[in-house]
């Protein structure tokens, strides 16, 4: 509603502040004469943008300013201009500008006798800037010659697959065809030890066939000359004499000189390659012990030998935080802080040491029949990464080709609550890669330890949930509150081309440890499992895909899409899956009209209680989004969101009815909310404000309650999410 009133205020006083001869630019319009050119794709060469619109729509930035009055004096007038958006003022010579680069772009797109007209069409204080291309035919390559003057080179590009080349006899005629030509040329044989290269060797010359749409080009690769008075000579290939690995102060570098070594892509003898150099910074990024790095490259006179010396600055080693916070958990207060210590170098290779210490405290109230009604947690960390791979076996080209780390972790968690005490024990070795060349992101957990160890529970907790005559009640609540044992291995994989982005994981446990207990026939509990030191291990697969397109509309609009699905199956030695493995619906990153582990599973409509959150996960999820983003002012961004999914399981447990995957039902179980989000954008975070509501609840029957979309009700449907990042 404030919206559109704002909406109402912008459209009767948005020329506010027009100056009597000037025009507020309202609309901008490119259009072509030719049906078949689409003209949107040249719209960014139009230099006068109007003023930002909100969702595409809404111009409350405008809005905004004009609401404030003409006296800068008061600090409201003030405020309203500075988070406002002054209007955009027609400008005649930002308009022939345009024009002209409109021309250029249609020419060097190949329309060589194109041309631009441009009219305006005011009314009252608004003014709509239209362009019309008329881009006329096309130009075509009709024949290519190549007068390479330097013989070595000849050779080279005579021994390149033609489908390489980017200018080729029928193709259409384009100045950023011929500009892609130089530099894939350049690219070529700089990458092939010619140091002194540079696309300004190459030139093209063209011949248009006369009262014909077809251009005759000659590409001329001139010799070398080091300024306008030398005489020219054939372009060298220079080689890498010695790489110095140098540190930017008095005090030595203290890494290791094979960790220098193997960060560095240029290595004495090599030919001169110009992407080294990149790859070479990018390298020494990546060392946690390293601040920035300095390449240069020095000619040793009357040769073609060059010395790289890399200037090294490093981060101190050592650094100590504190992080205090305080907790709000349904409304029980409390308190937490984390003490971290991080070395950067331990081993002198950039191997990075995090130990982190947390404790927390929270006063729990509300609970009867407990003797004690606080909660505390005690917990440690240790990490130990290593800027490679630690693996036997592995080739040199294998460890160039990609960025690797390698991570030891180690854990050890104390919660003492007043229903229970549970202990978590966790140990993993783990490697994340980046493929260079196809820029994917791998990740390997190769052996992943979990030990959940429960000494105490309660007897009154025990008597309300957990003890019950039946074999299948609560047979969710009861393994979530025996000891586990968990071995994993995970794997998965990320990338990201141009607006679409995957995301891939599998994981599995247990397979190990049954496979070696049944071989040697080993004894099982009381509950038909194997058992690892008298401790049950959880045994199970579980698989994750997840699938993001971007559409931008402009710099400041787009529409993103989202979906996402998981599986996760117990098996073997389990029946139902650990906690911390299953999947849950609705929070800041789900189906946003509910709160975190209120959804689902299926039709199951959850029971108020401290531990109903238990109930409300399942063995599969199914998430699909959809949201708008915008700029607002300053650091603010907007979103409107749709958000549909739900959780099911996949066997039929007693204490979830109506929670199991079915084919036949479950479309109908989809539930779907809608919402308003603000962001604060600080480049380096974002924090997020969702608020959801919901538009389809699959708990209820009735469609005053099935469809609340069309029976809103705040206090039942409303949700509220802070988080930081984005959701997807």
């Amino acid at each position: 509603m404030a919206a559109v009133t704002v909406a109402m205020i912008s459209a009767c006083s948005s020329t506010k502040f027009v100056p009597e001869d000037r025009y507020l630019l309202d609309k901008v319009v490119v259009e072509s004469a030719d049906e078949n050119f689409d003209a949107k794709e040249l719209a960014p060469y139009v230099r006068q943008k109007t003023n930002s619109k909100w969702f595409s729509m809404l111009r409350i930035p405008l809005a905004t300013y004009s609401l404030a009055g003409r006296d800068s004096a008061k600090w409201i007038n003030r405020s309203l201009r500075h988070l406002g958006e002054p209007p955009v003022l027609y400008d005649s010579l930002q308009a022939m500008l345009s024009m002209n680069d409109l021309k250029v772009a249609l020419q060097n797109r190949g329309y060589m006798s194109s041309y631009v007209t441009h009219r305006t069409v005011i009314k009252g204080k608004k003014l709509t800037d239209i362009y019309t291309l008329h881009p006329g035919k096309p130009y075509y390559i009709g024949r290519v010659d190549y007068d390479i003057q330097d013989s070595t080179i000849q050779r080279i590009l005579a021994a390149q697959e033609s489908s390489s080349w980017t200018i080729k006899p029928g193709n259409m005629f384009t100045v950023n065809g011929l500009d892609a030509e130089r530099k894939r040329i350049t690219a070529l044989l700089t990458d092939n030890g010619y140091y002194r290269f540079n696309k300004e060797f190459i030139q093209f010359t063209a011949d248009t066939v006369r009262n014909g749409y077809n251009v005759d080009l000659t590409l001329q690769l001139l010799k070398y000359k080091e300024n306008n008075s030398a005489q020219p000579r054939p372009h060298q290939v220079y080689h890498i004499r010695k790489v110095n690995f140098l540190s930017n102060t008095d005090e030595p570098l203290r890494l290791r000189h094979a960790v220098l070594e193997n960060a560095s892509e240029l290595q004495a003898g090599d030919l001169y390659h110009a992407p080294a150099i990149q790859k070479t910074y990018n390298n020494f990024a990546r060392l946690s012990a390293v601040k920035y790095t300095n390449i240069r490259l020095r000619e040793l006179e009357d040769t073609t030998l060059l010395d790289c010396d890399i200037v090294i600055g490093t981060h101190k080693p050592h650094t100590l935080s504190f992080s205090p916070e305080g907790t709000n958990t349904a409304g029980d207060l409390g308190a937490a802080a984390t003490l971290s210590y991080q070395n950067r170098n331990l081993f002198h290779g950039s191997e990075l040491l995090t130990l982190q210490f947390r404790g927390a405290f929270e006063a729990i109230t509300g609970l009867e029949g407990y003797s004690n009604e606080n909660y505390i947690e005690y917990g440690t960390e240790a990490k130990l990464q290593f800027p490679t791979f630690v693996a036997p076996f592995l080739s040199k080209r294998f460890l160039r080709q990609n960025y690797a780390t390698s991570e030891l972790s180690l854990g050890y968690n104390l919660q003492n609550r007043p229903e229970f005490h549970r202990r978590l024990f966790s140990a993993a070795w783990r490697y994340r890669w980046l493929d260079k060349g196809r820029n994917i992101n791998y990740k390997l957990d190769l052996i992943d330890l979990n030990y959940i160890y429960m000494p105490w529970i309660s007897a009154t907790f025990k008597q309300n949930y957990l003890d019950d005559s039946s074999t299948t009640r609560n047979a969710i609540l009861r393994y979530n509150y025996e000891d586990l044992f968990i071995m994993r291995i995970g794997f998965g994989f990320s990338y990201t081309i141009g607006s679409h982005a995957v995301r891939a994981n599998i994981e599995t446990a247990g397979n190990v440890l049954n496979a070696t207990s049944s071989l040697f026939d080993a004894k099982k509990n009381s509950e038909g499992q194997y058992t690892l030191f008298n401790i049950a291990f959880a045994q199970y697969v579980k698989g994750d895909f997840d699938y993001t397109k971007a559409f931008a509309f402009d710099e400041h609009n787009s529409l993103i899409f989202h979906a996402g699905i998981g599986i996760a199956y117990p098996y073997g030695n389990s029946r139902v899956l650990p906690f911390e493995k299953r999947y849950f619906s609705g929070g800041s990153n789900s189906v946003r009209g509910w709160g975190v582990r209120r959804l689902g599973p299926g039709k199951y409509k959850g029971h108020e209680g401290a531990i109903d959150f238990i109930n409300q996960t399942g063995d599969m999820r199914l998430d699909l989004n959809m949201e708008f983003r915008t700029f607002l002012f300053w650091k603010i961004n907007g979103a409107l969101f749709i958000d549909a999914g739900n959780i099911w399981t996949l066997r039929d447990y007693q204490e979830q009815p109506g929670g199991q995957f079915k084919f036949s039902e479950f479309y109908k179980q989809i539930a779907v909310s809608y919402g308003l989000g603000f962001r604060l954008n600080f480049d380096y975070f974002i924090l997020r404000f969702d608020m959801g509501m919901k538009a389809v609840n699959p708990a209820y029957e009735t469609s005053k309650e099935h469809y609340p979309l069309l029976h809103p009700k705040l206090s039942r449907d409303f949700a509220f999410h802070f988080a930081v990042g984005l959701p997807f």
